[in-house]
């Protein structure tokens, strides 16, 4: 969350540039070429920071050991319980996802099924204009930008939105006393 919020801008420049040049390259590139150069050179620096230190300690008569070794000594395992409890939440959204699924494809809701039906013809046309790591980068940026945008420009934002919500629920309310068939069934 930090990152977003570029609350330290040189973590946050980091961590946006470098994945917005790993899309850009799978842009460009097949993924196995990018995965392929990018550890060729992660390993030619490391190669290089680790042939530095061993040529600056012969050279200053130390005895540094390899500085890579607090990263070799991190214990990046996941126990069997963080397996579990990721598997266990893994399969509550996907069960949850299948659900909502299954609520809008067998038409549990009309009006429910017909907003469904309405978004993926938008989805239609938004595959038309852009392929899908298009639309990864412009979510990546997004998620980038937004935070800080909304964050400065918070009390306009709202407004606005406001605005707009109170538009479009006039609006559905008008259509649904037009067609009464659409009104959600009272419980």
């Amino acid at each position: 969350v930090e990152l977003v919020y570029w609350r330290d801008v040189k973590k946050s420049g980091v961590v946006f540039g470098s994945g917005l040049l790993i899309l850009l390259a799978l842009s460009i590139f097949s993924i196995i070429s990018v995965v392929a150069y990018f550890l060729l050179a992660l390993l030619t620096v490391t190669i290089g920071f680790r042939v530095y230190k061993t040529v600056m300690a012969a050279v200053q008569k130390s005895d540094e050991s390899n500085p890579f070794k607090p990263f070799m000594e991190a214990d990046l395992t996941l126990s069997q319980d963080q397996v579990a409890d990721y598997s266990k939440m893994g399969v509550e959204h996907f069960n949850n996802h299948i659900m909502k699924l299954r609520h809008y494809l067998l038409v549990e809701d009309l009006v429910d099924s017909i907003k469904f039906a309405v978004f993926l013809y938008l989805l239609t046309y938004l595959g038309s204009w852009f392929n899908g790591l298009t639309l990864v980068m412009l979510a990546y940026i997004l998620i980038f930008a937004a935070p800080v945008v909304y964050e400065k420009y918070q009390t306009q934002i709202d407004e606005n939105i406001n605005k707009v919500n109170k538009q479009v629920e006039a609006q559905l309310a008008v259509i649904k006393e037009k067609l009464p068939w659409l009104k959600k069934k009272e419980e």
